[in-house]
């Protein structure tokens, strides 16, 4: 009941850090399975988790700022 507790916000922090990282970190890890198949679409892949990052960063930062 730790994570139900009103001053407690790690699982806050947590869920936009998931949010944040987790989608940028599953492309990524697409991308190098990918990569020896087609290198066109890993590259794409890698754009996407970076732009990615960039984006949430910017959003979430500043949600949780």
């Amino acid at each position: 009941m730790k994570i139900l507790e009103v001053g407690n916000l790690d699982g806050l922090v947590l869920f936009f850090a998931a949010i944040m990282f987790g989608p940028a970190i599953l492309l990524a890890i697409i991308g190098f399975a990918v990569l020896k198949k087609n290198k066109k679409a890993a590259k794409v892949l890698f754009i996407l988790a970076a732009v990615y990052v960039i984006i949430s960063l910017g959003v979430c930062g500043a949600l949780i700022t």
